[in-house]
């Protein structure tokens, strides 16, 4: 019997300079649809927005384990993510976790 691999979840909160949100958002959603289209280790990879706070972002993704993240931090795609967007940003954080309820799931 196989061992089930527990899915890796990311969530980072940036904080955006004022100003920058409509550039900062092409950037990432340009490399969430690629995460999801051209990564198999990426089961979800979803942006949100703050009706509060005009310039705070929210990710929340899920990958098959660790390593598929680890790969994700490697695509193309995420690297130019990462260096394009650095002066967009005043503020990040970044908390993993382990999946071990999905109330979607059957």
């Amino acid at each position: 019997m196989s061992q089930r691999v527990t899915p890796f979840v990311i969530v980072v909160e940036f904080k955006v300079h004022k100003g920058q949100m409509a550039a900062f958002r092409k950037l990432m959603d340009e490399n969430a649809r690629a995460s999801c289209r051209d990564e198999p280790g990426c089961q979800r990879f979803d942006v949100l927005t703050s009706p509060k706070d005009p310039d705070l972002i929210l990710l929340y993704e899920i990958y098959d384990d660790r390593a598929a993240f680890d790969a994700h931090k490697r695509t193309s795609h995420f690297l130019v993510f990462d260096k394009e967007s650095a002066p967009l940003i005043a503020g990040k954080v970044v908390k993993d976790y382990a999946l071990v309820c999905e109330g979607s799931a059957a």
